[in-house]
């Protein structure tokens, strides 16, 4: 946590859920049957990039400088959430692609080396993409009734503000580049 008395902004930058698709997986969830943790709420499922942290809210412009100048795929990402697992030191239980696609791993990569600058805990973890189903998840990996088979199409990525529970988009960009 930085050691200044500079307003503070939770951030990260995620590919979006299409409403659609929430309302979708969060049914599947409810016929899970969970009996632990805390559900995440069905309007906050997004599949995370990178999360920065802490961020001096003065910087947030540069961010988005930064962010706009980023090698995209040039084409939309499509990702199948199929695979369901329960991370015990995150205590969480995920939803999560057997085989992540190369596009989306390189450009993970590429934002993360971009906002290497702004981050500060550079000792991130492996990027690992997935979207969290619950928190505070102690138990197996539940019993599905179907297997999960969700398929996430993003044509853009976007920053994130998290205050209180609560997600706020800043700001998005095309992953493809208009054509004009």
């Amino acid at each position: 946590m930085p050691m200044n008395n500079e307003p503070q902004s939770r951030l990260f930058f995620a590919l979006g859920c299409p409403s659609a698709l929430r309302k979708t997986i969060s049914q599947w969830r409810s016929s899970l049957g969970l009996r632990t943790g805390r559900p995440v709420p069905t309007a906050n499922f997004h599949l995370t990039l990178l999360f920065l942290g802490a961020v001096n809210t003065a910087r947030i412009a540069d961010i988005c400088t930064v962010a706009s100048n980023v090698k995209t795929p040039g084409r939309r990402i499509t990702l199948a959430l199929d695979r369901l697992e329960v991370w015990r030191k995150s205590k969480v239980l995920v939803l999560m692609p057997d085989d992540a696609p190369a596009e989306l791993m390189r450009f993970a990569y590429a934002l993360e080396q971009a906002m290497l600058p702004f981050v500060h805990n550079p000792e991130q973890q492996e990027f690992r993409p997935h979207l969290t189903l619950s928190r505070d998840y102690l138990s197996q990996v539940p019993e599905a009734g179907s297997p999960p088979e969700f398929f996430l199409r993003a044509d853009r990525f976007a920053l994130y503000e998290s205050h209180k529970g609560q997600y706020r988009m800043i700001a998005e960009w095309p992953l493809v580049e208009s054509e004009s």
